[in-house]
C-alpha cells in the first residue's frame, strides 16, 4: 500500500461539480492499493498517518502530530500510485489492486483513522474527482507499507 501525505491548510473534493468533502488544516492522503495488500498494510498506513509529526510547535520545529493541532484528514483513492512508467510512454496500471479489493482496503484505512480519533473524510471511490488543496509548507511525505522507500 502506498500513500502520499500532504500537509494542507485546507482541501476539498468535488465530483460532477458538487463538493463531496472538505477539510481545514490537516492532511490530504492519496492512497493506492496493490494486489497482495491486506489488513496489515492498512494498519501500517493508518498508524503512520495517525502518528506522524508534521506540524510546527511553538518554536517552529516540525514536532506536532495531527491530533495535537486538532487537524482533519481527507483520504482519496488513487490507483495511479501503482503506475509503472518504465516502458514506453503510457503507464501500466497492472500493479493496482482490482476495484473491489482496493475499495475494501481504502475503507478499512479510513475506518482505522476514525478509530484512532481522527476526523476523516473521503472522496468517492472510483469517481473522477477534482481535488483542490493548499499544500502547507509544502510538506509532502511518501509512505509504503512494504517499506521500500
Amino acid at each position: 500500500m502506498r500513500a502520499v501525505v500532504q500537509r494542507v491548510a485546507r482541501a476539498e473534493v468535488t465530483v460532477n461539480g458538487e463538493q463531496v468533502a472538505s477539510i481545514g488544516r490537516g492532511y490530504v492522503v492519496l492512497l493506492g492499493v496493490t494486489h497482495d495488500d491486506g489488513d496489515a498494510d492498512a494498519r501500517y498506513i493508518a498508524d503512520k498517518i495517525a502518528t506522524l509529526r508534521l506540524f510546527e510547535d511553538d518554536v517552529g520545529k516540525i514536532n506536532l502530530g495531527i491530533t495535537d493541532i486538532g487537524g482533519e484528514v481527507l483520504v482519496v483513492s488513487q490507483f495511479t500510485l501503482y503506475a509503472d512508467c518504465r516502458k514506453g510512454r503510457r503507464p501500466s496500471f497492472t500493479d493496482a489492486a482490482p476495484p473491489d479489493m482496493a475499495d475494501r482496503l481504502y475503507q478499512r484505512v479510513v475506518e482505522m483513522l476514525r478509530e484512532a480519533g481522527l476526523s476523516a473524510q473521503t472522496g468517492v471511490f472510483g469517481a473522477h474527482m477534482l481535488v483542490s488543496l493548499v499544500n502547507d509548507g509544502p510538506v509532502t511525505i511518501l509512505l509504503n507499507s512494504r517499506k521500500t522507500f
